[in-house]
């Protein structure tokens, strides 16, 4: 029986990955490749979409790539890769970019309120057709799946857009995907601000657990993170969102059920608690910092895991491109 293909991206606009982006999707890549045939990436193309120093983009990349593969993504099971060593990315983005409308394109929420915080003189067109390389990122490899979060989910759907009129003009060409949602429950928020969603771009350093901080450093933000009134472990997101987020973090990493560990900490206090919620957060994060360290260590056995993924990936972008290309009606 074939299995069904799912494909998904990360961009690399930070030298660590977090515990809201493990938890939220990464964990499920790992998961997802004992089911599907896998296609990861790292956007590093839509990373230019922001200003960046080289030598800083080259170190992110590398240490994105790194970090996944010591989360367990497994060069064997899936094809792991970089946006820009596949071209047909850019070349399938141009198709897609003369297929969708001025007006289409405008009404994207992500730019719209991304360009209206930095102002037209000060947004790059790539950020307007963002979503057109992202279709092509898609449809390029036939994906029936692809892991979104309700961020993503205007994009997927402009994607399903862009396959369906591209078959209907031109030829059955494109597989349409559908989502796959990310089980819920697997939301964690910022230590410090424990009602907004654990993020790089909006949460404050002290807010974030990062895969590549030293085990003391994230322990220390683990103890210093806000709580509420009270004495209780309890899970209470209203009343307690921060003693609720820390029993999320510490459910979900050491795979005790909530009652559980609310009954262990009858009694204690919030001391007692964040401690253990310390121990666990650094003893699960330490050998994947290990693992992701050791690789970036060794710059061309990690390079050559990537170009092998390229590779795998170019048999099925090449197929795709050309047969676009020839029902554009494109001289072959």
């Amino acid at each position: 029986m074939t299995r069904k293909r799912v494909l998904s991206g990360i961009q690399s606009t930070a030298d660590s990955l977090h515990l809201g982006n493990y938890l939220g999707a990464v964990r499920q890549w790992v998961a997802l490749q004992n089911e599907y045939e896998v296609f990861y990436f790292i956007a590093d193309l839509h990373t230019l979409t922001v200003e960046t120093e080289p030598e800083v983009l080259r170190k992110r990349i590398l240490a994105t790539a790194a970090q996944l593969l010591a989360i367990g993504v497994d060069p064997k099971e899936s094809a792991f890769f970089l946006q820009s060593h596949v071209p047909e990315h850019n070349q399938l983005g141009w198709v897609m970019e003369c297929l969708t409308g001025f007006g289409e394109a405008s009404r994207m929420t992500q730019f719209k309120d991304k360009s209206q915080k930095s102002g037209s003189d000060r947004t790059v067109v790539g950020l307007f057709t963002y979503p057109m390389l992202m279709a092509a990122d898609i449809l390029l490899y036939q994906a029936d799946l692809v892991p979104v979060g309700e961020d993503q989910r205007q994009h997927l759907e402009i994607t399903r857009d862009l396959a369906g009129r591209f078959n209907s003009r031109y030829g059955k060409t494109f597989q349409v995907p559908d989502a796959y949602i990310l089980k819920s429950g697997s939301k964690i928020y910022d230590l410090q601000n424990p009602t907004a969603k654990m993020s790089k771009s909006s949460s404050s350093v002290a807010g974030i657990i990062e895969f590549m901080d030293a085990p003391e450093i994230n322990a220390k933000k683990i103890k210093s993170a806000v709580t509420d009134t009270g004495r209780e472990v309890v899970f209470d997101e209203k009343e307690k969102p921060g003693i609720s987020n820390l029993l999320t973090i510490h459910s979900l990493l050491s795979g005790k059920p909530i009652p559980e560990i609310e009954r262990e900490f009858a009694g204690k206090g919030y001391g007692d608690f964040k401690a253990e919620v310390a121990e666990v957060v650094v003893e699960f994060v330490r050998p994947i910092r290990a693992k992701a360290l050791e690789l970036l260590e060794n710059e061309p056995a990690l390079m050559a895991i990537l170009h092998t993924g390229a590779a795998k990936a170019r048999i099925v972008a090449e197929s795709t491109l050309s047969r676009a290309y020839e029902n554009l009606g494109l001289v072959r």
